[in-house]
């Protein structure tokens, strides 16, 4: 049985005095509710671009959709993957044109298809010859990239099987996207979100390098690589610096599609145009989730570790707690000696449980009433909460600076 402790420094995750304004800012505010720091996200944009320069962002909107949120990242000139229509229409809304917008969803409607294309869409994701044929059908001559199946080790939270298909599939519905009249523009991949494994990147490229080279056999010239998200957000577990990825990233990259040639004399023409499509890592650590403690309760007289029930649980913002998968830093405002706990959520369902193979340790003089912070909750807690199970309603979320 794994314990986390409570006694992390909190500079770990981010500068006192921003915390304090998080602290500030919570106090009197009615629980649960999320506060995302629209300064950590101008940070983490600015960041990845100085890394990455080469690659076009396409922040993942389902991460975080803040429209103040949005509207900063279309201000640095970020592009979007959007998932639905309904997140086009958020975009568009905003302002912001389709040009900079991809449709990342493999599993799409007919008529969400021909919605996003009359509404001016014309890059999209596929992996199935249904989507292909409905993609020339209802928005032809659009470009599309193709995703491949990829196994998720290494990630936190894997995004494997569901999404994707094998290179032999990829490569047929790439020749049968040019037959259509489609315009077939490159590979897509992801290696699972936290993804704590920079090498879980070289397979994929080596796969995209032999598809880009059967696709061009066939007349086909491939000319983008969607390399997906999966940088990490800061949680218990330790991960490397973003220079690290991006290093290791750029490395591969150059490996797999620049010609052998002498040093210094390599073309970057020869290289792809590069697409990230980050979202943990540009949310998950500008936001704190603030719970209330609604009740400690002892479930054995002579043993046990008492059970920490939150007025948040997973179906409140925190689903990614499923298996334990994502463990956020808690912070108290309490001091002193520590005890193991139990954590779990307010509804009637009995999944509701946050962590319990895995206890955390906080403060034994823990109270009803208390709040606990959850660091590093930007990403995907808002988007997951339920509407209005057991009638509890949808998570408040706020923006500050």
């Amino acid at each position: 049985m794994n314990v986390f402790d409570y006694f992390f420094d909190i500079e770990e995750y981010m500068p006192k005095e921003r915390f304090a304004r998080f602290m500030d800012f919570a106090r009197g505010r009615e629980t649960p509710f999320l506060v995302t720091s629209l300064s950590v996200v101008a940070e983490k944009y600015d960041a990845l671009r100085r890394c990455m320069p080469y690659a076009s962002v396409y922040y993942a909107v389902k991460a975080n959709p803040e429209e103040q949120v949005l509207r900063l990242l279309s201000e640095r000139g970020s592009c979007f993957d959007i998932a639905s229509v309904y997140e086009l229409d958020l975009m568009l809304r905003l302002g912001v044109e389709p040009e900079r917008l991809s449709f990342g969803n493999t599993i799409k409607k007919a008529r969400d298809i021909r919605y996003a294309y009359e509404h001016g869409v014309r890059l999209f994701a596929s992996d199935s010859e249904s989507d292909v044929r409905k993609l020339a059908e209802y928005a032809p001559h659009s470009g599309v990239f193709f995703r491949i199946l990829t196994d998720g080790r290494g990630a936190d939270w894997p995004l494997s099987r569901k999404f994707g298909s094998q290179p032999d599939v990829v490569f047929d519905n790439i020749v049968l996207a040019k037959s259509l009249g489609l315009n077939p523009r490159g590979i897509s991949f992801h290696v699972g979100s936290q993804q704590l494994d920079v090498m879980q990147w070289r397979t994929p490229f080596d796969t995209c390098k032999d598809i880009f080279g059967a696709a061009e056999q066939q007349g086909i010239k491939l000319d983008l690589l969607n390399i997906g998200g999966g940088f990490p957000a800061h949680y218990l577990r330790p991960v490397e610096d973003l220079s690290v990825y991006a290093g290791e990233i750029t490395g591969y990259i150059e490996e797999t599609f620049l010609p052998a040639s002498p040093p210094g004399k390599a073309s970057p023409a020869s290289l792809p145009q590069v697409i990230i499509e980050p979202g943990r890592y540009m949310v998950g650590d500008a936001g704190v989730m603030v719970s209330e403690i609604v009740l400690i309760s002892w479930k054995e007289r002579e043993s046990g570790i008492p059970w920490l029930y939150m007025d948040a649980g997973k179906f409140g913002g925190f689903i990614e707690t499923i298996d334990e998968c994502i463990r956020y830093p808690i912070y108290s405002e309490r001091t002193g000696d520590a005890n193991d706990y139990v954590i779990a959520g307010p509804t009637c369902d009995s999944m509701d449980i946050l962590y319990e193979k895995n206890p955390y340790r906080l403060p034994s003089n823990l109270q009803e009433g208390d709040r606990l912070f959850f660091l590093s909750a930007g990403a995907y807690t808002q988007t997951y909460s339920s509407v209005f199970f057991n009638g509890f309603p949808p998570l408040r979320s706020y923006v500050i600076e």
